[in-house]
């Protein structure tokens, strides 16, 4: 899991003179019996590791623990609130600003993390351009391309998607049962109000059985593919080499 961490020396981020910091986000909760805990950060580590292969930007290490508090009564499951992650997020963007990147792409792999609109909101004006990626654009051309079957409603958590993305990434973390968990429900309208366990016994919001590692490469593509406008907005006068 070292792949989890990006491994430049300070001299090899001088030398890149990096314009953008992409900040992988995650979570530390429940996706049923069959993926891990970590599942939302290895696939933010995933996304922003290969945006730093494709452009240059400053790969900074994840946030592991985030709100997933509609998680809260499955063992494992640990949150931090709202305000701590506002907070942590602009900590860090000041902490970038004054070794000169003003620019700050939070790179998001957990639907709950509701506050990162605001954080990227409030940032006009402060010194540092945010953006928020990917967004829901962003996953559906991604979904096309990869031919994901399962609708991005149906396909909410721990299904064909996020299951497709770690067969890819990091099959063996992927436990046995993942082909014979599909669950689905749609109407989900007080989610937020009752949690998840309202709406399903398992964890498995989605169509895992129909993920495979071969979507998994094509989602990541796509999303590498959607990178290309949110960086030619952050920095325009950068090349892309890659």
């Amino acid at each position: 899991m070292s792949d989890l961490l990006p491994l430049d020396t300070t001299e090899e981020v001088r030398d890149r003179r990096a314009a953008v910091a992409v900040l992988p986000i995650g979570s530390f909760e429940q996706h049923g019996p069959f993926l891990p805990l970590v599942t939302d950060t290895v696939i933010a580590c995933a996304i922003a590791r290969e945006v730093a292969a494709a452009y240059p930007v400053h790969l900074l290490p994840p946030v592991t623990i985030s709100c997933s508090h509609e998680h809260a009564d499955w063992p494992g499951t640990v949150s931090i609130s709202a305000a701590t992650l506002y907070a942590v997020v602009g900590d860090i963007a000041e902490s970038l600003r004054r070794s000169g990147i003003r620019n700050l792409v939070l790179i998001n792999a957990h639907g709950g993390n509701y506050v990162l609109r605001n954080v990227v909101q409030e940032s006009a004006g402060s010194g540092t351009r945010m953006a928020l990626f990917p967004g829901p654009a962003d996953w559906d051309a991604a979904r096309d391309k990869a031919g994901v079957r399962t609708s991005s409603r149906s396909d909410m958590h721990a299904g064909e998607l996020e299951t497709s993305i770690l067969l890819h990434e990091n099959p063996e973390l992927v436990r046995p049962g993942y082909d014979a968990s599909d669950f689905l429900a749609d109407d989900r309208e007080h989610l937020l109000t009752l949690g998840m366990r309202a709406y399903t016994e398992s964890g498995v919001i989605g169509s895992p059985s129909k993920a495979s590692a071969e979507k998994g490469k094509e989602l990541l593509a796509g999303l590498v593919d959607s990178f290309a406008e949110y960086f030619s907005l952050l920095a325009p006068d950068k090349e892309v080499s890659a």
